[in-house]
């Protein structure tokens, strides 16, 4: 049977988890351009687009070849859309600085672990489906899927254990 003791740790260390994987992915977000350069350089995905004479090159190594060219040409020809990620990467902190209040209190908080909960379901649809419309290869979306099943799972623990939280600390409200 969890404790008040165990049961505030637990929440306290997944919710700062989801923390920093907010904050880390929307730092991402800003530098695309040099990311995908090393992304590209680590994989090996140039050379093995450029030099596949006798077989196609992977998919996979395709792909990033053609977002790193599309990148590096958006940036000189049109930088202003890359203002867009700058917002996107803001969006990710200002949501992670919102969940301090389930560090603050989990129990009066709760909802937000509902909310983180909603947000990472709908990323799954909201991948699948614009991931389509922007030609987005069905193995990238899965990727992008992976971000919200992987959110998930700690948000999941702590609105369990906020309600058995809760349970304990205030018996007579919890129904």
């Amino acid at each position: 049977m969890p404790t008040e003791p165990n049961l505030r740790p637990r929440i306290k260390l997944l919710t700062w988890l989801f923390i920093v994987g907010l904050v880390l992915s929307g730092a991402t977000a800003i530098p695309l351009t040099s990311e995908l350069d090393w992304l590209v350089h680590f994989t090996g995905a140039k050379q093995l687009v450029e030099t596949r004479a006798s077989t196609a090159a992977p998919a996979w190594a395709i792909w990033l070849v053609k977002v790193q060219s599309t990148l590096r040409e958006t940036s000189i020809q049109h930088p202003i859309l890359f203002y867009g990620t700058d917002w996107l990467a803001f969006g990710h902190f200002v949501i992670a600085i919102v969940f301090v209040g389930a560090l603050r209190d989990p129990v009066r908080n709760r909802w937000l672990f509902d909310f983180g909960l909603i947000a990472c379901v709908l990323v799954i649809p909201y991948a699948l489906i614009f991931g389509a419309v922007r030609e987005i290869p069905f193995w990238w979306r899965l990727i992008d899927c992976s971000f919200g099943v992987i959110g998930f799972v700690p948000l999941w623990f702590c609105r369990k254990w906020a309600r058995e939280l809760e349970r304990l600390v205030s018996p007579a409200k919890v129904g």
